[in-house]
């Protein structure tokens, strides 16, 4: 069934329970009161700390809006662009789109005005949502939306060139729109991260939102009794589809706009959580934070958080570890996926494995996998290209046939680009993006491999390993290093804790910078390259890539 039925369900059997909360410590001149009494203040304000919406609500909210985009002229198979920052008109919203049987195309929050024209454009997008931080973006790229009719703003102070959302849906029905959807309809078009030129429009049915959400529930065990806390930007299929997990079990979640290691930790407290998704980074700020005793556990309730995972990146073993002599009682979990496989969950470690950190895991709920040659043959020892099948896999790249070509086969193999091997016990190990892959002195230099074993050094807080031109070697691997505060360390320091490495594995620069992360927590390793490899190279390769991505555009 469509994932739209979720929503009705819970509207109808949990009406008046919290579906939603918003918690935005950003809000500014409050005065310096207590946590609680800093809640109950904002609750009451424009602009307010604490905001929620009860499965009721937020079943009307998507209704609302639906029929706003039935009356303004969008069909069944438009598009709908949502540019926003988290905050609780974001999901109905989203399932206002999907209720129109219209098609939702969320956007980066982090695009340039350039980068926005381009994927509503790319999208076929018919209308676009956007709040109060985008207005100058929008208005600039404007006249290039040749085919959006409707621009809907979501806050206060509207501006001329759009319609205020929050006004025109007061008039709009609350009654569910009658319009059919099937599992084979198309859902969703999500935006690949783009490491160089444009990123790919990836389509989505509405099976593959469904599967996810399944997924979800079968791997974490969400219960209606559990509080899903989501940090990441709703408009990444990761914290989307995380979030299915309690729109599956109809249980409250917390879209807390913030990341700091206290604010995490208060709201896991205040609100009760009892699963929390975090990247990496967040994960080390917050014990480093416990560490160094900028927060204190006993100040805080924490006894109802059962579940910490983790996903979007490598996970390193040390700091597993580390969080598991914290918090012994918390059940762990990796999650690997793209966007194209609908997000996490097409491999997963599983909260039973801890015993195998390191891995990403094993096949996902509903999910197929296997490790190939160049050849697309499957190997059964060794390094190859890992593949995954399944009902998330997108439908296609849309408007790029070739595109989706080269990653899609016939019999529904999605080809993920992540190099990867599996041990004798079945459990998968992600070696390295393909592109990302080192060639120094005929040698496969797998950097990843090398950034676990650097962020095992107490001295560093995070590091990314990428290749650096040589005129002799090819390429040898670079070292970037951001080290931890109130913890010197040389370069001299670094040669010699790698010296148990291999020696072709061993760093042969060493740079002390800071590590550049994408929303998502990503790595951004082609902003490195640019920085660091030298702009003749870079801007080649771009240019090679960016005209493909035009080309493919105007086919």
């Amino acid at each position: 069934m469509p994932i739209t039925e979720l929503l009705t369900r819970n509207a109808t059997y949990f009406k008046e329970e919290v579906a939603l909360v918003e918690i935005n410590p950003e809000v500014k001149n409050v005065p310096h009161v207590t946590w609680r009494e800093y809640s109950l203040i904002e609750s009451n304000r424009s602009g307010a700390f604490r905001k929620q919406l009860t499965w009721g609500e937020f079943d009307v909210k998507a209704n609302r809006f639906a029929n706003l985009l039935l009356t303004r002229g969008i069909k069944k198979g438009d598009k709908v662009a949502i540019l926003l920052m988290n905050c609780l008109d974001w999901l109905p919203i989203y399932f206002g789109i999907l209720k129109a049987g219209a098609i939702a195309v969320p956007l980066n929050f982090r695009y340039t005005a350039e980068e926005i024209a381009y994927c509503v454009n790319k999208a076929d997008s018919d209308a676009l949502v956007f709040g109060p931080e985008f207005i100058g973006r929008v208005e600039e790229i404007l006249p290039q939306l040749s085919r959006v009719k409707n621009c809907f703003y979501v806050g206060d102070e509207c501006p001329s060139f759009a319609d205020s959302y929050e006004k025109l849906i007061g008039y709009c029905s609350s009654q569910a729109p009658s319009v059919y959807i099937t599992d084979d309809d198309d859902g969703a078009i999500y935006f690949s991260s783009g490491t160089t030129g444009f990123p790919k429009a990836i389509l989505h049915a509405h099976r593959a939102l469904m599967h996810s959400a399944k997924v979800e529930h079968a791997h974490h065990g969400q219960t209606h009794d559990d509080v899903f806390l989501c940090i990441p930007p709703l408009y990444h299929t990761g914290a989307k589809m995380h979030w299915f997990g309690s729109l599956y079990s109809g249980s409250k979640a917390v879209l807390l706009r913030g990341v700091s290691p206290e604010w995490i930790i208060r709201t896991v407290s205040e609100e009760r959580c009892s699963i929390v998704w975090l990247l990496v980074p967040w994960a080390q700020d917050i014990l480093d934070a416990i560490d160094s005793g900028a927060v204190d556990l006993n100040d805080y309730d924490l006894s109802r958080w059962r579940l910490m995972h983790i996903g979007a990146q490598p996970v390193p073993p040390t700091l597993i570890k580390r969080w598991k002599a914290v918090f012994p009682h918390h059940e762990y979990d990796t999650n690997y996926g793209l966007s194209e496989s609908i997000g996490p969950g097409c491999v997963h470690l599983g909260m039973g494995n801890i015993h195998k950190v390191g891995a990403i895991g094993i096949p996902g709920y509903g999910w197929e996998v296997k490790i190939v040659d160049e050849n697309r043959q499957e190997v059964t020892g060794g390094v190859g290209e890992l593949a995954v099948r399944g009902p998330g896999v997108m439908k296609c790249y849309y408007r790029d046939a070739k595109a989706t070509e080269e990653v899609l086969d016939s019999e529904g193999w999605l080809y993920t680009g992540d190099m990867a091997e599996r041990d004798s016990e079945g459990f998968i190990y992600l070696v390295d993006r393909k592109k990302d892959v080192i060639i120094s002195g005929g040698e496969n230099i797998y950097p990843v491999q090398i950034e676990d074993f650097l962020r095992s050094n107490d001295a560093i807080k995070d590091v990314a390993v990428i290749g650096l031109p040589d005129q002799r070697l090819g390429e040898i691997a670079a070292a970037i290093i951001e080290v931890k505060p109130g913890h010197p360390l040389s370069e001299a320091e670094v040669n010699s804790f790698c010296m148990s490495l291999p020696r072709y594995k061993r760093p042969r620069k060493v740079i002390f910078a800071d590590v550049p992360r994408n929303p998502t927590g990503k790595i951004e390793k082609p902003v490195l390259r640019k920085q660091y490899c030298g702009a003749s190279v870079v801007a080649q390769q771009n240019e090679i890539e960016l005209n493909t991505d035009l080309t493919q555009n105007q086919q």
